[in-house]
């Protein structure tokens, strides 16, 4: 059985994608943090949105790659 060839050819739109549905997934986040009066739940919340932070940047960061290879063809 042959492998499928490696098709790099939508990847920043998927990362971008991605980006944007984690940006969506924080603003919610804030939303939901401003809402509870729970402390322990707005923790883990303000948690789990600081991880999407890191999380966006290395979106960005590999979004930034894949647009260099598509310049260069993905050679």
């Amino acid at each position: 059985m042959k492998s499928k060839p490696d098709d790099r050819r939508d990847n920043v739109d998927r990362i971008q994608q991605s980006i944007d549905n984690t940006i969506e997934n924080i603003h919610e986040t804030n939303e939901m943090i401003e809402n509870t009066n729970r402390e322990k739940n707005k923790d883990d919340l303000k948690a789990k949105n600081c991880r999407r932070e890191a999380a966006l940047d290395e979106f960005k960061s590999e979004i930034k790659d894949e647009a260099r290879a598509k310049e260069k063809g993905y050679k």
